[in-house]
């Protein structure tokens, strides 16, 4: 009985301030465009909801380590693992600004799906092939403007905790707009969210650590896979 009026609670509060979110991202992004064309400002916003979300519900026990590794005056091809959609609302406890690469029935979800475009995110639609170079043109567009870009290179979510292969383009990106890769690593995601269910059972420990950056200045575009592989190898002795 507990269980269940906490996590009604849970997911009531959640949605709420999701809401806020919304509104409060609105308003930012109107008031401020003619000084806020990147949607820094209104990017930001989400800091604020992620502490709250993350703060808020008694069955996530969140830690952090590494934000040194982020220089907030560089721009970066992020990368990370993936095993949840938790992994959204955990990003943005890095303090970054950054652009995701996201497919395309996420921008579709009602509340979520309007703040993500709010903040000018990519858009991706699986298998189609303009679709992809759309994404990557749109990247290297924000990258050019300073604004990094979070890719999950492994294309979907992982059923388990096995780190599955990487793809290539985020690699193919980083050394063509010559900026660093940055490795992500998220922890503890994958039982963030219920599943099958919508209540909370079990208290989970999610853990983000940030790597240290890898300096693409060396690397060829014909190196992309060395680059995807040495990547790839600094999340999984990480884990």
């Amino acid at each position: 009985m507990k269980q269940g009026i906490q996590s009604v609670i849970i997911w009531f509060v959640g949605i709420f301030l999701t809401v806020v979110l919304f509104f409060v991202m609105a308003f930012v992004s109107i008031v401020l465009f003619p000084f806020d064309r990147k949607r820094k400002l209104t990017h930001a916003q989400c800091f604020w909801w992620s502490d709250a979300v993350t703060a808020l519900n008694p069955y996530w026990d969140v830690k952090v380590e590494g934000l040194e590794n982020i220089d907030h005056s560089k721009t970066y091809v992020a990368i990370s693992n993936h095993q949840s959609l938790a992994d959204i609302v955990l990003m943005y406890k890095t303090k970054m600004q950054f652009k995701w690469v996201a497919k395309e029935s996420l921008f579709k979800v009602p509340v979520l799906g309007w703040n993500m475009s709010l903040a000018k995110h990519i858009r991706l639609r699986r298998g189609d092939f303009s679709s992809i170079k759309k994404v990557y043109k749109e990247a290297a567009h924000w990258l050019r403007r300073g604004v990094s870009v979070v890719f999950f290179p492994e294309g979907t979510r992982s059923d388990n905790l096995e780190l599955g292969e990487f793809q290539n383009g985020a690699f193919k990106l980083a050394i063509k707009e010559k900026v660093p890769v940055l490795p992500i690593l998220i922890q503890g995601t994958r039982d963030a969210i219920p599943k099958g269910s919508w209540r909370f059972t079990t208290k989970v420990s999610i853990f983000i650590k940030v790597l240290p950056p890898i300096d693409t200045a060396e690397y060829l575009p014909a190196d992309f896979n060395r680059l995807r592989d040495f990547a790839r190898a600094q999340i999984s002795n990480n884990q």
